[in-house]
């Protein structure tokens, strides 16, 4: 995937986005990948929510990575828990259970957004709630996955929302610590090229398109990729 596209390109299909990865190219990425059960958790981020953008298929960037593992390992057992505007306290009391008993081999975890705009919000208390989700988690010995939000607020339309940037840089930071602390894949996202694209959010401007979402996939696959072992 190159990044040197211009940004301002208005993609008529996602066969032509040179940030998706075509389905063949990501089961080869995948081709030896060791998993059997994937799960997810957490907000709307992880349960796929955004408008439908026109030539890509209307599907959440989750059930796609599923899809493609599936490609490679066709008896994949898959569960997504993701609940829109869930908090990270409502993700330990309403998923956590669900997914452990899930044992999954793979798991990410998408949450905090909705913490940051709660009273009183409690950066330290967030950081504890991850903490103790994805301590749950490792104890049962599946890879861990998280990743971090783009900087989109640059875009033009995004001018209403620039308020939550401060929060997102904050939400950021405690997920970047707590994937180094439990030695989770994490994936970055927020310098990535498609924070600038126009048709990146959907008309709330806070979801991401199908289109963002394709994009996602590709670079979780990506990011999979890399802890394949292929000897």
């Amino acid at each position: 995937m190159s990044s040197s596209t211009p940004l301002s390109v208005q993609f008529t299909a996602e066969a032509d986005d040179p940030l998706v990865l075509a389905p063949e190219r990501a089961t080869a990425l995948l081709a030896g990948a060791p998993w059997r059960r994937f799960a997810v958790l957490g907000d709307s981020i992880a349960a796929g929510t955004g408008d439908p953008s026109p030539g890509y298929a209307p599907t959440g960037w989750a059930d796609r990575v599923a899809a493609h593992l599936t490609s490679v390992n066709p008896a994949l057992a898959y569960r997504n828990t993701g609940r829109i505007g869930a908090t990270s306290e409502q993700v330990i009391d309403r998923q956590l259970a669900d997914i452990l008993e899930f044992a999954p081999d793979l798991v990410h975890l998408s949450c905090g957004g909705n913490d940051l705009f709660t009273a009183g919000v409690d950066i330290d208390r967030l950081h504890e709630n991850l903490t103790t989700i994805l301590t749950a988690l490792a104890a049962t010995d599946a890879q861990l996955s998280i990743f971090t939000v783009a900087d989109v607020w640059s875009v033009e339309r995004m001018a209403p929302m620039r308020p939550m940037r401060p929060q997102m840089i904050a939400l950021n930071e405690v997920v970047r610590a707590v994937a180094a602390e439990f030695d989770a894949v994490l994936t970055e996202f927020w310098d990535h090229p498609l924070r600038n694209r126009p048709e990146l959010m959907s008309a709330d401007l806070i979801h991401f398109t199908t289109s963002g979402h394709a994009v996602v996939a590709s670079e979780m696959v990506t990011s999979l990729a890399a802890l394949i072992d292929r000897e």
